[in-house]
């Protein structure tokens, strides 16, 4: 693979000098289609992995299983959430599936133990073993199960790109983003899920159709409206204490909604620029320079008060420190 042209989004500082740098891609895209900005080369494709869980989502909302099961946003939110594995999310996607006559060995997810230090470790305690509830994606699942059920398709292979429901995701990926992602490269997620080759500028644009809803079918209208206001309400479903994806909605008071996905993915909208759409990728798929970077552009973008800056320093110039918890340098954008 040749040299990447990406610009360097974040540095890392530690005294006088820049140690390591990240580079990557950002797009921001309007409702109307209009590039607001773009770093680096948003145009080719890239999995965006977990940060386009609520648009995933929509083929639950709009397939009328949340009503015939008595679902509420709450499981919306989980449906979108990479969720950190706490007794919160294990105990509410386990009664989830209770609703539905099932439990976790339905779920094709895997298991792995609970990100949540607290929780993994007093699991590990008490001699609890995990289940493939703990894992982050066990939500999704549970939204895609569901629909299979209320549409009489097959449970099992729910997770198979040939499923009627990933077939349906691929189709609804495909209006929003006005991108064709059958042909484009595929594979599979973490957790399973297929996953498919899409543009940064098209998942932004996705984004913010989702944030303006600007779309003639008043069920989709609707559909896009819950899930925004789903995430809003419950963002410590859709992530977890301490996480990024609940704090920002939290302190900017649902000004910015995002979602993070693995290798570097971020991606969110506003809800104060006539809807906006986000999406960046780190070349290096590092995590934390990802949320520096998508900090950076809600910084830029949501007209956020000086208090709301402030609360928000410490995700998006967090502190480099030394064992001894001493101030050593800072994560920052590099294009400011």
């Amino acid at each position: 693979m040749k040299e990447s042209a990406n610009p360097i989004l974040v540095e890392v500082t530690r005294g006088d000098m820049v140690e390591s740098f990240h580079r990557g891609a950002v797009a921001v895209v309007s409702a109307t289609g209009e590039t607001v900005a773009e770093y680096g080369d948003i145009s080719r494709p890239i999995y965006p992995r977990s940060a386009i869980k609520p648009l995933q989502t929509m083929v639950l909302v709009e397939s009328g299983a949340l009503e015939r099961y008595a679902l509420r946003d709450q499981h919306i939110a989980l449906a979108c959430a990479s969720h950190s594995g706490q007794d919160s999310h294990v105990d509410a996607i386990r009664q989830w599936l209770e609703i539905l006559g099932l439990d976790e060995t339905h779920l094709e997810c895997g298991v792995h133990e609970s990100v949540h230090r607290a929780t993994r470790n007093d699991m590990i305690r008490r001699g609890i073993k995990s289940t493939a509830l703990n894992n982050n994606c066990s939500g999704k699942h549970a939204g895609f199960i569901t629909v299979a059920l209320h549409n009489n398709f097959p449970v099992e292979g729910y997770t198979n790109r040939t499923h009627p429901v990933q077939q349906q995701v691929l189709q609804t990926l495909e209006e929003l983003s006005g991108e064709s992602v059958r042909e484009a490269p595929a594979g599979l997620d973490g957790c399973g899920i297929p996953v498919t080759g899409m543009s940064l500028r098209g998942i932004a644009m996705a984004f913010a159709r989702m944030a303006a809803a600007n779309f003639t079918s008043n069920t989709r209208r609707a559909c896009v409206k819950r899930i925004r206001s789903a995430m809003a309400q419950f963002p410590e479903l859709v992530g977890g204490e301490n996480r990024f994806c609940t704090v920002v909605p939290a302190i900017t008071e649902n000004l910015a909604l995002v979602k993070g996905g693995a290798e570097g993915m971020y991606a969110g909208m506003t809800s104060n620029c006539d809807g906006l759409g986000f999406a960046l990728k780190i070349d290096d798929g590092s995590r934390r320079a990802a949320e520096v970077a998508m900090g950076w552009q809600i910084e830029t973008h949501c007209n956020l008060t000086q208090s709301q800056l402030l609360r928000l320093k410490p995700w998006f110039r967090p502190d480099v420190r030394t064992i001894a918890k001493k101030h050593a340098g800072v994560v920052r954008p590099a294009l400011q």
